[in-house]
């Protein structure tokens, strides 16, 4: 009976948090875990309903999203307070969401635009190198982009050939995830690092080798499935190619100056401190940032002035997905408040079980344990939140981790990054890629025959990457 009434009380705290909550603030040390429950359910709602009902999910994702961030707001609103709550959500928004958001609309508009005519053959080298490119490309124009501009040659140079499915999981692994991490254009989670404080540098200087090394691995393995899987081909009577080899040519070369801009206003942000700042509902709102995210709004609208129609109908843009992701992200940043704050209570919150972990006997850092639990974390759920959830729990402070803790970032970073490879919910492009794939007539592995391909080849890498970086 007791653990009842435990439970009641409990449930009432959470739905009504009180007034000596609002005394104290957004305390993390003063909540509890059922908190979370609506950053848990968000996640898994993005996770499971694409699965187990599609249509509802495409027609109601925005609404699911609302109330889940509802569950949150609402109650805070009760026991904190309307300023508090208002003041709260405004800080995420405003310095979190809102950048987030608008980089990534800028980086898809451009890489919308830019589209790749032609055809290659597919053989092992064309093909290994055409990966290598899209990796490369991906932490210029991120994960989405770099996917976008790169699959549909990809799958035409292939398109003749008998076995062609292992090239499209292996564009995934590389160019989807992999190749991502040494910028904060590359993925969503190293953007957030880039806004929490991470210098847009140190993920070059600090994530160069083990990028190298995991895609080395893999690419190095895709060679040579490649080259057994082509001489299989040459056995059996070829089919007929629907895009015969014809020259590459590049247009819409105007995206590329734009994403040089988007970048060099990163790094005007970075490096620009001019000390002007006005409040809003309590938010610092510092002049450079400002003026970073009016040039994402300026090259979005140069970028769909300049760029021919045309270009976008042949890579089949549209709107679609960058919507679904700023809807389903609002959700989730608000969802986020209360775990944040619970998270920087440390040892003191709610989510000690999770602090003791991730951390050795003697209270260091257990960089591997940081590794595997993002990564894990990633490859079902979103990676970006994900990414900021162990962020806050190594300590949230960006000057500490990228020094004295450079190695406990390093291995979240990884984590977060490579791992959304896993599965195709771990990152966004995932499943773009898979979707335009089977338009395209691959014949894709199912939700859990992807996973096979990606445990056979990317679990071990990942072995290999924990055992010679962060052991």
């Amino acid at each position: 009976m007791s653990k009842i009434i435990t439970a009641v009380a409990t449930a009432a705290a959470f739905t009504w948090p009180g007034a000596a909550f609002a005394a104290e603030g957004l305390n993390g040390a003063s909540l509890g875990f059922l908190w979370a429950l609506p950053f848990i359910g968000i996640l898994l709602s993005i996770a499971l309903f694409p699965l187990l009902a599609p249509h509802a999910w495409e027609h109601h994702q925005g609404k699911i999203a609302a109330g889940w961030a509802l569950l949150v707001a609402v109650p805070m609103a009760f026991g904190y307070g309307l300023g508090t709550t208002a003041e709260a959500v405004a800080h995420t928004f405003l310095l979190e969401y809102i950048p987030f958001i608008l980089l990534l609309l800028a980086l898809f508009t451009t890489a919308g635009g830019i589209l790749v005519q032609g055809n290659l053959h597919g053989s092992p080298a064309t093909n290994t190198a055409l990966l290598a490119i899209g990796a490369g490309l991906a932490s210029i124009i991120g994960t989405t982009g770099a996917s976008m501009v790169m699959i549909r040659p990809v799958i035409r140079a292939n398109d003749e050939r008998v076995h062609n499915v292992h090239v499209v999981v292996f564009f995934i692994f590389l160019v989807s995830n992999l190749g991502g991490s040494l910028t904060p254009l590359g993925d969503p989670p190293l953007f957030l690092g880039f806004l929490k404080g991470v210098d847009f540098f140190w993920t070059t200087t600090h994530l160069f080798g083990e990028t190298l090394f995991a895609g080395g691995v893999v690419l190095a393995a895709f060679f040579v499935l490649d080259t057994y899987l082509y001489r299989r081909d040459k056995i059996v009577p070829p089919l007929s190619d629907p895009t015969p080899e014809a020259g590459i040519r590049l247009r819409g070369l105007v995206n590329l100056a734009l994403i040089a801009v988007i970048i060099a206003a990163i790094l005007m942000s970075a490096s620009w401190k001019p000390g002007v700042a006005f409040t809003v509902l309590g938010v610092p709102m510092e002049w450079q940032n400002l003026l970073r995210d009016a040039v994402f709004v300026v090259v979005t609208i140069a970028s769909m002035k300049l760029t021919k129609v045309d270009f976008r109908e042949a890579n089949g843009f549209s709107w679609g997905p960058i919507v679904e992701v700023a809807k389903l992200f609002a959700g989730i940043f608000t969802a986020m408040i209360p775990v944040l704050a619970m998270l920087r209570a440390g040892k003191d919150g709610a989510f000690a079980p999770l602090v003791a972990l991730v951390s050795n006997p003697d209270g260091s850092p257990n960089d591997a344990a940081y590794f595997w639990l993002t990564g894990l974390l990633s490859s079902f759920l979103d990676n970006a939140p994900t990414y900021l959830v162990f962020f806050e729990l190594a300590g949230g402070d960006a000057a500490v981790l990228m020094t004295k803790g450079a190695l406990t970032l390093a291995a979240i970073s990884c984590g977060a990054v490579f791992m959304g490879a896993n599965s195709y919910i771990g990152n966004a492009p995932n499943f773009m890629v898979y979707a335009i794939a089977r338009d395209r007539g691959v014949n894709m592995p199912s939700f859990f025959g992807y996973m096979l391909w990606s445990g056979a080849v990317l679990i071990p890498t990942f072995v290999l990457v924990t055992l010679v970086f962060f052991r």
